[in-house]
């Protein structure tokens, strides 16, 4: 169990990531992501105020206060117009199973560095057949001597042009003939390590790519949690369910922001349109909806950080961070009108992106069917 922050020094927090983004601006995302520089800029001022680091650990770096603060960093990165996805990836699904299950070297290696920005770890485990089905992965992780050896290929994997290393999921056979999931922390310049990048119709300074191992080989020390099995996988899963649920509601926030600004002095027919229904009743639907999606993201969080499984609370999070960020990005950009498809006013820009965390990093059906097996007690449909 983490120490709980208080409320204070969560505000605190969320003034300080909010000053530091802001000197940013939306703009400055639009010209990283045409740029594609990982908005590495950004990314510097967030480990030098400690903000990357709010969930590891003291002794490693970091403020020690958990998912919870990390997702109100998340939240404010976003809250500015500045929604990098790596925030879900290196210090939270990579720093949490490092943390949890590395060696005291992989601690002392990676988490000071994941903690003030100054190494950044990307993760692995997504592959063009298995999808969903991470039981169906089929990356292979061999024995020879001390050493393994890793073949195949993963799929929408993001920052490998950014990343120090890549977590990836391998299926590894073991002494006895059996196989399961295992962890490694593959270095980006490893021989037999090549990416192409895959094409998407989104703005962001942060690419996708296909990245192929061909006999990758690896010290013995590249395995994280040798003995603990899938149980280092399924630690990172929920933080970056949180977090990307915190994430989303940052957007949201932002969205209904620029929107209520243009409603109140917008004026056609010699009134605002904000004193229009028509405008004023989409936004606080809109409102009212990130209003319950930030209480469950934060009961997801204080789950996680009591030590509690929490996989329900971060779907269920996930799943309303997702709908609400959708549904406050249409309906500010319904406000401004043709404005709203418009670069300069920062709404159609999100538009992709928000889409996105629809599908991934898993997609909205999927957590439905977490919630009715596990919740519900219903049958699995897969």
């Amino acid at each position: 169990m983490r120490p709980t922050p208080s409320a204070a020094e969560l505000r605190e927090l969320r003034e300080t990531v909010l000053r530091t983004c802001r000197e940013f601006g939306h703009e400055y995302y639009v010209r990283a992501s045409d740029a594609g520089d990982n908005a590495r800029e950004l990314w510097r001022a967030l480990g030098g105020i400690g903000a990357l680091g709010a969930g590891i650990p003291e002794e490693h770096g970091g403020a020690g206060a958990g998912v919870e603060a990390l997702s109100v960093v998340a939240e404010s990165i976003a809250e500015a117009g500045l929604p990098l996805m790596l925030v879900a990836l290196s210090p939270a699904v990579c720093a949490t199973m490092i943390d949890g299950f590395g060696s005291p070297a992989q601690k002392a290696e990676w988490l000071p560095g994941l903690a003030d920005g100054s190494r950044v770890l990307g993760f692995a485990i997504t592959e063009p057949d298995a999808g969903s089905n991470t039981h169906n992965i089929r990356m292979r992780a061999r024995r020879d001597g001390d050493s393994w050896v890793l073949s195949g290929q993963k799929y929408y994997v993001s920052h490998v042009d950014n990343a120090d290393a890549l977590l990836t999921v391998a299926r590894a056979e073991d002494e006895l003939g059996e196989d399961e999931l295992k962890v490694f922390i593959v270095p980006t310049g490893a021989p037999g390590l090549t990416s192409s990048p895959i094409k998407v119709e989104i703005l962001s300074p942060e690419r996708q790519y296909s990245v192929f191992y061909d006999e990758v080989r690896l010290d013995s020390s590249a395995l994280v949690g040798p003995d603990a099995g899938m149980a280092v996988l399924y630690a990172g899963l929920n933080p970056e369910r949180i977090v990307s649920a915190a994430l989303l509601n940052g957007i949201a926030r932002y969205a209904i922001d620029v929107a209520a600004a243009y409603a109140r002095e917008r004026t056609v027919w010699n009134v605002p349109i904000g004193a229009h229904q028509a405008v004023s009743h989409p936004l606080a639907r809109a409102e009212t909806a990130l209003t319950a999606s930030r209480l469950l993201t934060a009961s997801a969080a204080r789950a996680f950080d009591r030590g509690e499984t929490g996989g329900v609370e971060a779907a269920m999070a996930k799943l309303t961070a997702s709908e609400a960020a959708s549904a406050a990005l249409d309906a500010a950009m319904q406000t401004l009108g043709g404005n709203g498809m418009s670069r300069e006013y920062g709404l159609a820009t999100l538009h992709g992106l928000v889409r996105l965390f629809r599908i991934a990093p898993v997609s909205s059906e999927m957590l439905l069917n977490h919630v009715a097996h596990k919740r519900l007690s219903l049958p699995r449909s897969y």
